[in-house]
């Protein structure tokens, strides 16, 4: 199927959020409870629409551990949006925020639109970091900020698209050089019918294990 753009997103935080939940509920509307440790990256994609146009989304999921870290650094460049998650009942997954943050502000290009999510709302008996703390943090970094749960698929749907908005604005106001790809966007094949079609599969280092999850 043709698209006006495609967006390139990265999911990152600590290993364990859900961010490998998050990516299967988006692209294939389920839940896998039981799911092995990312090993190096794994690759989603899926059609959206916004304001009456179709952008692909092709997202990696990277593993948190310490020491994939260097692998992750190098799906930073040329993402135009990131998925920063922590776990709600997991303190120590918000306090790794900033590390994670510094990271991403210091290897991706500055445009690049982050949203923070808190996973896990499901489990608001088990939950160690406020809703008010998430935000807070959102606020003080410039990121937008949601909770979500892969289990339940709530937000889910909106943390990826309002990712995808951001970015489609951002384009509109000419932040983004949308003729450079290192930026993480590209202009679709349905302008030139004989380009074959961008972007596409295909997995990154590593296997195609699963990941860490809720």
């Amino acid at each position: 199927m043709s698209y006006a753009y495609l967006f390139k997103y990265i999911i990152i935080g600590d290993t364990g959020v859900g961010k490998s939940c998050l990516l299967l509920q988006f692209t294939d509307k389920r839940f896998q409870p039981v799911h092995d440790l990312t090993i190096g990256v794994e690759f989603g994609a899926r059609m959206i629409t916004i304001d009456g146009k179709q952008i692909k989304l092709q997202i990696w999921d990277t593993a948190g551990q310490e020491s994939f870290r260097s692998i992750t650094r190098s799906y930073y460049r040329g993402a135009a949006g990131a998925l920063l998650v922590y776990d709600i009942t997991r303190r120590d997954t918000f306090n790794h925020l900033t590390t994670w943050l510094e990271d991403a502000r210091q290897h991706s290009n500055s445009n690049m639109v982050i949203m923070l999510i808190g996973n896990k709302s499901d489990l608001e008996s088990r939950r160690e970091v406020k809703k008010e703390e998430g935000e807070a943090f959102a606020r003080e970094h410039g990121l937008i900020f949601m909770e979500t749960s892969a289990k339940t698929a709530a937000n889910v749907e909106e943390a990826f698209i309002n990712t995808a908005k951001e970015i489609y604005e951002k384009i509109q106001e000419g932040v983004f050089d949308i003729n450079n790809e290192a930026n993480g966007i590209k202009i679709g094949p349905q302008h030139s019918p004989s380009n074959p079609a961008l972007g596409g599969g295909g997995g990154a280092g590593g296997s195609q294990a699963g990941g860490g999850c809720c």
